[in-house]
């Protein structure tokens, strides 16, 4: 049976209905951004350690959000790196990203990092990061009620959550990890950092310093960022302080692997750079090969760096991140 409608005409329905889902998508869109993401400080207390946390979410009234806890790296805080604000250039804070889509989001200074207590003498190694986690659960559950998270770590921030999702099964729901190193093996970031070793051993601390935040964004591709992006995390990092702890270097360096793939239970997320040094695709690939778990991504994006989520193409990132935190749970027969 031919249809009633003529050419003509049908091709104006489809283009009037294509261009009011562009509306309706750009509507979405503004309404998103317009909305107001309320952001709190809470602290833990680990020993004499004070540890600075901080939450967004948005400001809607709806309870029981889902809780997305982040960790962060070896050169920069939680706060710092995941809720930055780039004067003159909007949308760089993941923290606030993940509040529109409905999470409450959570991300933690380490020790000796960020607003938490420095200068404590220790050089706030992998282990030393697992236990701040540690101690910072008791303060999200007594907040949100909740007692399960989705995690996010980057860079030394993943074999933090790595360790942990090993140590504390029954707390982690989904794992991501963001420019993850296993081994390091052949990894030239990871390769320099050996060559290094007797300086962190020595030293608890680096000396911090624009040149030091613009070298973490260069050192594998310029053209992945925004020259104004290191620019505006120095200036946010260094009027906290200007050293950083040589701890997760020195484990990057010698003491590697420190997660145990056929350990970790809960649906995993490994995502991986285009040009990142701390690791290679082989050893990346065999950890994702011995993961126990059935419920696993393994995603490789190019336009990206080792600091993705701060890159020019971190809306890529974000959408392979995105997808893997709504993938709906197996259902039972």
């Amino acid at each position: 049976m031919s249809s009633s409608i003529s050419p003509a005409r049908r091709t104006f329905l489809i283009g009037a209905a294509v261009a009011a889902g562009s509306v309706a998508a750009h509507s979405n869109q503004a309404a998103a951004a317009a909305q107001k993401i309320a952001g709190e400080d809470h602290w833990a207390q680990k020993g004499d350690v004070k540890l600075y946390l901080w939450r967004k979410q948005l400001d809607d009234g709806v309870a029981n959000k889902p809780v997305f806890f982040i960790v962060h790296g070896s050169s920069f805080s939680g706060r710092g790196g995941y809720d930055l604000q780039v004067p003159g250039k909007p949308n760089y804070s993941f923290m606030d990203e993940f509040a529109r889509q409905g999470y409450d989001v959570w991300a933690l200074d380490h020790e000796n990092y960020g607003r938490s207590s420095r200068n404590t003498g220790v050089n706030s190694n992998i282990m030393t990061g697992v236990a701040d986690i540690e101690a910072a659960m008791p303060v999200v559950e007594k907040v949100t009620g909740q007692k399960t998270f989705k995690f996010m770590g980057q860079s030394s921030g993943a074999i933090r959550a790595g360790v942990f999702a090993m140590r504390h099964p029954e707390r982690v729901e989904r794992l991501i990890l963001d420019a993850f190193t296993w081994t390091g093996e052949g990894a030239p970031e990871i390769m320099r950092r050996r060559e290094q070793v007797d300086s962190y051993k020595k030293n608890p601390n680096r000396k911090m310093d624009l040149a030091t935040f613009m070298g973490i964004f260069t050192r594998d591709d310029p053209t992945t960022f925004e020259q104004d992006v290191p620019k505006a995390l120095a200036a946010y990092e260094l009027a906290l302080g200007d050293k950083a702890p040589t701890g997760s270097y020195l484990d990057m360096a010698i003491n590697m692997p420190m997660v145990d793939p056929e350990k970790i239970h809960c649906p995993v997320l490994i995502t991986r750079a285009e040009t990142d040094g701390n690791a290679t695709d082989a050893e990346l690939i065999t950890f994702f090969g011995k993961l126990s778990t059935k419920d696993k991504q393994f995603v490789m994006m190019r336009g990206i760096a080792h600091v993705a989520v701060l890159g020019i193409n971190r809306h890529r990132v974000w959408h392979a991140m995105r997808e893997f935190m709504s993938m709906p749970d197996v259902r039972s027969a």
